[in-house]
């Protein structure tokens, strides 16, 4: 067990670095791009096709494998209002309803990436197959995450019910 725990935050840390691989590669087309744009009176066509494909790829990737639950950003208002009660079921529900979109459309989705195999970007020539395909792991790790919800949600374990309402509670530091 302790060698799969390695594994995983081995992995973890690998996906950290590719996302900042990613967001450090948008970050620098973009420099490029305003200076070829406004110093040098060239504009590049491929810098803002590639930050286009780069933060598709930086927001999906880091959602799929990097984000962790604690780390999304909730307006959770009306449900920390409830009783305890009433957000498991709220999220037994919504993680259901989320999960089984995202599960009915995977198939219409992978056709439609399967698809785009016969398309390239404009200036880059990148199959869009190539660039659409991080949606399917992250399709995956939105239902991975519904099921964790649901499962909570059943079994009233996890964070969202464990929060006592007082003002320290915020995560603010």
């Amino acid at each position: 067990m302790e060698r799969l725990k390695s594994l995983f935050k081995w992995g973890g840390k690998g996906a950290e670095v590719i996302l900042a691989l990613i967001l450090g590669a948008l970050f620098m087309s973009f420099l490029i791009q305003i200076v070829f744009r406004y110093l040098l009176n060239l504009p590049l066509g491929w810098t803002v096709e590639f930050v286009s494909i780069a933060w598709l790829w930086g927001i999906l990737f880091g959602y799929a494998f990097v984000v962790r639950e604690s780390d999304v950003i909730r307006l959770d208002i009306l449900y920390a209002a409830l009783p305890r009660w009433a957000r498991r079921a709220l999220d037994v529900i919504t993680g259901t309803i989320c999960a089984g979109i995202f599960l009915w459309t995977l198939p219409q989705v992978w056709g439609y990436i399967d698809f785009m195999a016969i398309e390239k970007t404009s200036y880059m020539k990148i199959r869009f197959d190539h660039v659409f395909a991080i949606y399917v792991p992250f399709a995956i790790s939105v239902v991975i995450r519904c099921g964790i919800s649901i499962w909570r949600g059943i079994t009233g374990a996890g964070p969202a019910f464990d929060t006592p309402k007082t003002a320290d509670t915020h995560d603010y530091d």
